[in-house]
């Protein structure tokens, strides 16, 4: 049994990283035996870096190999993972929209989108310093403003994504998923080819898959709001239940009813969600 002994949520400072930099959630955690939490696919890019024992990740639909770092991040991903911890939890992760994390990683997205890697694979060394810094920093606000000024510091110089996927990543946002991928890309004036190999390349999956992700968080959400499975499934624009339980399958690896009793056995100071809007963890029986 776990005991949260901190969490902290707070929004960058700086001005120019509002939008791209979508929160810091800064943890300590205590633990008696091992915790496994299932965290679903939400939209949202997470980089952890950590100061205390090391984590497992493992893909909840189709388990590989385990990686195990004390530093995690995950892409914009389809499928759900699962994070192992047996010890002490700490350190902060930053939350980042997926234009904002191909301009920090500089590198084509779609390459690991689907892996979870030691963010030093990407950022380089300079990495290590900087989690040094954070750890021993005296309090979170000192943290948080360090975590600004480096990431403001990179996001200048890297690379932005083409106004045509920025748009279409704002569509899809706009619409729940709901929104034809050929009107997508006649929206952007490209073949639907040439939008899928750009929308890869810059945010990690395909336009498909994004706008699967969306529709499953908007799903959660209605069901979180009060809502049956059916009404939530087809207010996201599933066609039926069965349609949405076979992709809820293939996305998160248990059916819609074992996840919704994960989340009712939750307690009230177990943070599930790492943002308001979204529905993003259970914790699983050990």
């Amino acid at each position: 049994m776990a005991a949260i002994q901190q969490l902290v949520r707070s929004a960058p400072a700086a001005a120019e990283l509002r939008g791209s930099v979508l929160g810091y959630r800064g943890f300590h955690f205590g633990v008696r035996g091992p915790r496994r939490r299932l965290v679903v696919p939400d939209g949202v890019v997470k980089v952890m870096l950590g100061f205390g024992a090391p984590l497992d990740m493992v893909d909840a639909v189709e388990p590989r190999a385990v990686t195990t770092a004390t530093s995690l991040v995950n892409g914009l991903r389809t499928t759900a993972t699962i994070g192992v911890h047996r010890g002490l939890l700490h350190g902060v992760t930053v939350l980042l929209s997926p234009p904002a994390a191909y301009r920090l990683f500089a590198v084509p997205m779609a390459e690991w989108a689907h892996l979870t890697l030691d963010p030093g694979d990407l950022l380089g060394h300079g990495l290590g310093h900087l989690t040094e810094r954070l750890a021993e920093c005296p309090d979170w606000p000192t943290r948080f403003a360090l975590l600004d000024h480096a990431l403001a510091t990179r996001l200048r110089t890297g690379p932005q994504c083409l106004p045509e996927v920025a748009w279409a990543w704002r569509e899809l946002r706009r619409t729940d998923g709901r929104i034809r991928i050929d009107d997508l890309a006649a929206g952007t004036g490209w073949s639907r080819r040439h939008l899928e190999r750009r929308f890869r390349e810059q945010l990690g999956p395909t336009p498909k898959g994004a706008a699967q992700v969306l529709r499953l968080q908007a799903a959660l959400r209605l069901k979180r709001s009060g809502m049956s499975w059916t009404r939530a499934a087809t207010g996201a624009g599933f066609h039926d239940q069965a349609h949405f339980s076979h992709t809820f399958g293939t996305m998160i690896g248990c059916t819609p009813g074992r996840f919704h009793d994960g989340r009712a056995s939750g307690t009230p100071d177990d943070p599930l969600d790492f943002l308001p809007e979204q529905v993003t963890s259970i914790l699983l029986a050990r």
